[in-house]
């Protein structure tokens, strides 16, 4: 089994990034680099961990024009990312033109196209924020919806809450990777997150990766809080 663990780097600074990247490279699968640490630090903090040999999940939820996202793709794939993000309410041809553009690009490099993962509906938003928004489904209709359009038009893979999980499994081809945020252990205290499970209670309903993050970096010993995740998993 893969090691399903990806630490969120949502750090402010790169030479903390790369200090964690150092501790847990060992016990984790990869490392999610996220809006404040790549504004912060830009692209060179991916090429500096991707330098330790270690893979690298770029979230950055791209959602525009389909040309300007495949040109993000494009970049993003050169910098050799083994994950990236854009939001499936871009529509359909928004979506085509990623995975087309994560294709063409890692091809022409001699490179695996990274995953290109689908955001359907945020894992801080519940039913009542949807409404605000003017959506009248439910979350776990409207992520079922964006999910089915974003598998349609050729993504490999989606990230969603894990309480959504064993729906998308029973109406997704098998081979569709899901990736979880929204993972506690049950130690920490509550936030922003709303849709959540333990990790045990993902991977046993179907996730591939688990992004994990505070209850990680934010650890006294975050070597030590990855290592006791990993043996939960066991």
């Amino acid at each position: 089994m893969q090691n399903p663990v990806i630490v969120a780097l949502d750090v402010p600074q790169a030479e903390t990034a790369l200090q964690l990247a150092a501790q847990l490279a060992p016990v984790v699968g990869a490392f999610k680099i996220g809006s404040e640490l790549f504004t912060s630090a830009g692209p060179e903090i991916v090429r500096r961990i991707r330098g330790t040999g270690a893979a690298v999940f770029l979230d950055l939820k791209f959602h525009d024009i389909p040309n300007t996202v495949a040109k993000a793709v494009a970049a993003a794939t050169r910098l050799d990312v083994q994950m990236l993000t854009i939001h499936t309410s871009g529509g359909t041809e928004m979506m085509r033109a990623a995975e087309q553009s994560a294709r063409q690009t890692a091809a022409q490099s001699g490179r695996n196209a990274p995953l290109v993962l689908g955001v359907t509906v945020l894992t801080s938003m519940d039913t009542n924020n949807l409404k605000e928004a003017g959506i009248t489904a439910d979350v776990g209709h409207q992520v079922e919806r964006l999910a089915s359009l974003a598998t349609n038009a050729g993504l490999r893979g989606l990230v969603c809450s894990p309480l959504e999980i064993t729906a998308l499994r029973r109406i997704l081809p098998a081979e569709i990777q899901l990736v979880t945020p929204g993972i506690r252990t049950g130690a920490e205290k509550a936030d922003d997150q709303k849709r959540t499970l333990t990790p045990r209670e993902a991977i046993a309903v179907g996730a591939n990766w688990l992004v994990i993050g505070r209850p990680i970096y934010a650890a006294p010993n975050p070597r030590a809080a990855a290592e006791e995740i990993l043996t939960l998993l066991q």
